[in-house]
């Protein structure tokens, strides 16, 4: 049984757009870098984990990923997360893989539990199955589990939780939720960032993050009062 991680990256540079009313386009490349790396060590660390496969054209990601042993792949001809993860998923499945899980670069505070829990009992039967953590809002999906690796077509965007929720049961699969609170905390917005900054702070962690946060001395001029933009 393998289970292969698969984590997209379009860009490290100017990423994270929605974060330009408190960040420079260098500290949001930064940023994201740090946060990829927080994924990074998670997914490495966990002893469920045979492979991580990052799907990028962005040079300085690939350089990131071989730094943690990752095999990089280039983007489809047709851009878009859709396009990515089912490239990898047909990808996988014809190197005999049995689990995909697919995981953003923006989770930082995922752990190796939680990511034992979205792999518990995959891989393990002969039926089709699927698993996803939704982010924090039930809006997104931030983590998703496939089995076979190519079991179910994908439908990221704007709700995309509810909607993978129905096209799994389209294709026969009763989905397996798991609310999990580092996966759910995906930082797209100045809230995001900001509600990071406090568990990084209540739970004392020193990540790749938090480190990026205290050094370029964004953590001190971070508000609190930030109401989330969507």
């Amino acid at each position: 049984m393998t289970t292969t991680v698969v984590i997209p990256i379009k860009q490290l540079k100017d990423a994270k757009q929605r974060l330009g009313s408190l960040l420079s386009a260098a500290e949001r490349g930064a940023l994201f870098q740090a946060m990829v790396e927080d994924v990074l060590e998670a997914v490495t660390t966990c002893d469920r984990i045979d492979e991580v496969l990052i799907v990028t054209d962005d040079p300085q990601a690939a350089l990131i990923g071989y730094q943690y042993s990752a095999r990089v792949v280039a983007e489809p001809l047709v851009p878009g997360l859709i396009n990515a993860v089912t490239y990898a998923g047909q990808l996988l499945r014809g190197e005999g893989v049995n689990t995909m899980m697919f995981l953003p670069g923006d989770v930082p505070l995922v752990t190796v539990e939680e990511l034992e829990v979205m792999l518990d009992g995959f891989g393990q039967g002969t039926e089709a199955a699927f698993g996803i953590a939704p982010a924090a809002d039930l809006g997104g999906s931030n983590c998703v589990v496939c089995s076979p690796p190519d079991c179910m077509t994908f439908g990221f965007g704007e709700d995309s939780f509810r909607r993978h929720l129905q096209l799994a049961r389209s294709c026969g699969i009763e989905p397996m939720v798991a609310k999990l609170p580092g996966i759910g905390l995906d930082v797209d917005t100045p809230a995001d960032l900001v509600e990071l900054a406090k568990v990084l702070s209540r739970l004392q962690l020193k990540t790749h993050t938090q480190r990026f946060l205290q050094s370029s001395g964004v953590l001190a001029n971070l508000p609190t009062d930030v109401a989330s933009t969507g």
